[in-house]
């Protein structure tokens, strides 16, 4: 079998990975893939084999089984994309009750009053960037409120969180994860002397599991960096996308300022057609694993292809066209399994406040007709732009 280098793909793929992905599935389900970053792993990119991946339960999620921790778990800590059953099971419990539709729900007017406020401070100049004005501070804001952390120290985390889901360096991705910890430190021993709140964190550090087990603080810092990362970073891109999609295909852009109740259907083609998670976080092979007709040796790393899930034509007819009113059901925009996106719930919500504030605020929104080339984030994990320059 050919290793495919996916560095050898160049600019190109990071703009637009989607034709290369539809030439992988063209020729097998699975391939053997030097990654952006230089490591050896098995890509798996069609759709019925990304979906049964990610509930198979010869991979793992304990990289230490294949000889690989990522370092941010080494040095922050252990949370849920890195733990399996019965570790997983335990902390998910932990934080899942704070997630519930009910308590999300109970979020709507904040996150609307955040929203328009932020439209408030962009409105005089007329044109920006929407993602560091608008797509970016609203749902870290969220989180940061959610979680009990200033939402002055936001610019930090969104360096810190850039580090870690698309390391420019191996120096700079280590010096972003110990700030990461040594900020958790102080914050979650100042949260225990303070005494009970009612933020998230503080409910954690009050959490017992079933046996009375506490969490440890490796398990604290480890769970608020995940939120804090996956809090933002994937509905910063959800935001973002979802608006640039809309700006590109004008008449369903009218159909949603016409009927705001095709808001969600559009967010969830947006998740299937190019949402913000590009591949799963990493799995590991505790045996050889046959898919098709191809052997994943034991201790591999491996890939689950979502974005080219999502762009299989066996599940999805005409896949390469954005279509808001098609049935998405089944995508895997949040995942599968018992690692589908706790977060889900709080991604849509912001996504759908957002872009309907955002639309009903500036009727005359456009792409920016002057601005340079878009540039992405530099990983196959997340995918969206840096930047998105609008005019309003």
């Amino acid at each position: 079998m050919t290793v495919i280098d996916l560095r050898e793909y160049g600019p190109e793929f990071t703009a637009n990975p989607h034709p290369y992905y539809a030439a992988l599935r063209a020729s097998g389900p699975v391939h053997e893939i030097i990654t952006p970053e230089g490591s050896p792993a098995w890509l798996i990119v069609g759709y019925d084999e990304a979906r049964a991946a990610l509930t198979d339960q010869r991979f793992t999620k304990d990289g230490a089984f294949a000889g690989f921790v990522p370092p941010e778990v080494e040095i922050i800590g252990p949370h849920l994309l890195a733990a399996d059953p019965p570790d997983h099971t335990r902390l998910r419990k932990l934080v899942a009750r704070e997630f519930t539709g009910r308590r999300v729900e109970a979020l709507r007017p904040r996150v609307r009053q955040l929203a328009d406020e932020m439209l408030d401070m962009m409105a005089p100049a007329g044109r920006g960037d929407l993602v560091d004005a608008f797509a970016f501070p609203l749902p870290i804001t969220v989180i940061c409120e959610l979680l009990g952390v200033p939402v002055a120290d936001r610019d930090t985390f969104r360096a810190w969180s850039h580090e870690i889901v698309a390391p420019s360096g191996a120096v700079a991705e280590e010096e972003a994860i110990k700030g990461f910890a040594a900020y958790l430190d102080t914050f979650i021993e100042d949260k225990r002397a303070a005494g009970p709140g009612d933020d998230l964190l503080s409910a954690l550090i009050a959490a017992r599991a079933e046996d009375g087990d506490r969490l440890s603080l490796p398990e604290l810092r480890g769970l608020a960096q995940l939120l804090i990362v996956a809090g933002h970073e994937t509905t910063a891109n959800l935001i973002g996308t979802t608006v640039r999609l809309l700006l590109t295909h004008p008449e369903q852009l009218a159909a949603v300022r016409a009927d705001f109740g095709l808001l969600p259907g559009a967010i969830e083609e947006v998740l299937r057609h190019d949402g913000p998670v590009e591949t799963a976080t990493y799995r590991f092979t505790r045996e050889d694993v046959t898919i098709g007709d191809t052997v994943i040796p034991a201790r591999s790393v491996a890939v689950v292809g979502i974005a080219s899930a999502g762009r299989d034509p066996s599940r999805f007819p005409e896949p390469d066209r954005f279509d808001i009113h098609r049935d998405t059901r089944g995508h895997l925009g949040f995942g599968h399994g018992i690692h589908f996106c706790l977060g889900a719930p709080l991604a849509r919500l912001e996504g759908e406040i957002a872009v309907r504030a955002l639309l009903e605020r500036f009727p005359r929104l456009a792409l920016d007709p002057e601005a340079p080339p878009l540039e992405w984030m530099p990983s196959i994990l997340i995918r969206g732009p840096r930047h998105l320059p609008v005019l309003w």
